[in-house]
């Protein structure tokens, strides 16, 4: 029991200690490009989705979680529309109804990796990527905004391109340096349509160096400060953030592995437990003591018999062999010297110790005793007990 116990502790600890050493592990970057609002990954959109309150002072963020029909049709919102996903796909109804928003002197701004859909059909879109071409950079068409050395960005965030657009109603806006369009924007009605090939240039990654800080700016400089500013989340297929308490260890392959072994081994260690480990053990119940009934059986077979000599003798044989295991007393010779060296030995006065012998010789030599007699010599020999020392 108490080496198993020792192995459980041992067990115990080291499965703690992994935990802790998993759980404070330096994690490998994650470069998947997610595009969520939530991530703080490299190609997450943390820092834009939390800087559009900047971007455009004054203004409302909302995070809209449903198709551009249901989020449009007859809701009366007006303002900036974001759609930054890995696919943007309209059906027909979404299109006509982000249209009509735009007309209505709203803008929209799309940046994503694949088009698809009813938008791609009705605007001719089409994206290729530059590859094999180099380090390509960007530059904006507005000298206003352009720059004499175009950004330059690691990691092909840049290279895909529109290969091919509405050109009679498109205006290109942004361009690598092989002149491919990379943004663009369509006006309709009173509001304007953005489009941007490169949803990368708007992530964590890009934000935090400078001139990513300085091309993402100067890109969405473009929508006028608006009163609200939507975020859509239905294209990127974002859900929100999972509440539970083990998001954390089912967040991380490591944590989640350790949770599971940790439950299957409770379960193993429960299930040997429901074993006892030797069987029942019978109550064995003690032995009694019968010495009070054997006293009470001989001393009423004495009693029927009416022996009193042959008790008294033996009550003066029992003493005599206390006297001599205990004091050392011969009691060959009951006699003054005898009488002496009993008082002097028991302490009992001298006057008593000389009527207990004198009591002793005299029943000693009896052929019978009467009732009377035992009874005084019973009551000699307790007196004795109780005064001696």
């Amino acid at each position: 029991m108490k080496d198993f116990k020792i192995i459980t502790w041992a067990g115990a600890l080291l499965l703690a200690a992994y935990l802790i050493a998993q759980y404070n592990k330096p994690l490998p970057v994650n470069w998947a490009p997610t595009l969520y609002y939530g991530d703080k990954i490299p190609f997450g959109t943390y820092i834009l989705h939390n800087q559009l309150g900047a971007l455009y002072p004054g203004s409302k963020v909302t995070r809209i979680n449903a198709p551009v029909y249901n989020a449009l049709h007859n809701t009366g919102i007006k303002g900036n529309y974001f759609i930054v996903a890995r696919t943007i796909k309209l059906n027909k109804y979404d299109y006509k109804e982000l249209v009509k928003f735009v007309k209505a002197g709203n803008n929209v701004f799309m940046t994503a990796f694949n088009w698809d859909g009813f938008l791609t059909d009705t605007l001719q879109l089409r994206t290729q990527a530059e590859y094999n071409k180099g380090n390509v950079a960007l530059n904006f068409v507005n000298p206003t905004l352009g720059r004499s050395t175009y950004y330059r960005f690691q990691r092909d965030i840049c290279s895909q391109y529109f290969s091919r657009f509405d050109t009679a109603h498109a205006v290109v806006i942004g361009q690598n340096t092989l002149k491919h369009a990379n943004y663009l924007s369509l006006a309709f009605g009173k509001g304007h349509l953005y489009l941007c090939a490169n949803p990368q240039l708007f992530t964590n990654y890009s934000l935090l160096t400078p001139q990513g800080a300085n091309y993402a700016s100067k890109a969405l400089s473009y929508l006028p400060v608006s009163q609200n500013v939507y975020w859509d989340q239905y294209q990127n297929k974002d859900i929100d953030v999972d509440q539970s308490p083990l998001r954390v260890i089912f967040s991380h392959d490591s944590l989640r592995w350790a949770y599971y072994i940790a439950l299957i081994t409770a379960l193993v260690f429960v299930i040997y437990e429901v074993k006892r480990r030797q069987r029942i053990i019978p109550v064995i119940e003690p032995l009694q003591n019968n010495t009070l009934d054997f006293v009470t059986v001989v001393g009423q077979v004495y009693y029927e018999r009416r022996d009193n000599g042959n008790i008294a003798h033996k009550k003066i044989t029992y003493l005599l062999e206390y006297w001599r295991t205990k004091y050392y007393l011969k009691t060959t010779v009951l006699n003054m010297e005898f009488v002496n060296a009993l008082a002097q030995k028991t302490g009992i006065d001298p006057d008593f110790a000389k009527q207990l012998i004198n009591l002793i010789n005299y029943i000693h030599v009896q052929p019978k005793v009467n009732d009377q007699e035992l009874i005084e010599l019973n009551k000699a020999i307790e007196k004795f007990y109780s005064q001696s020392r």
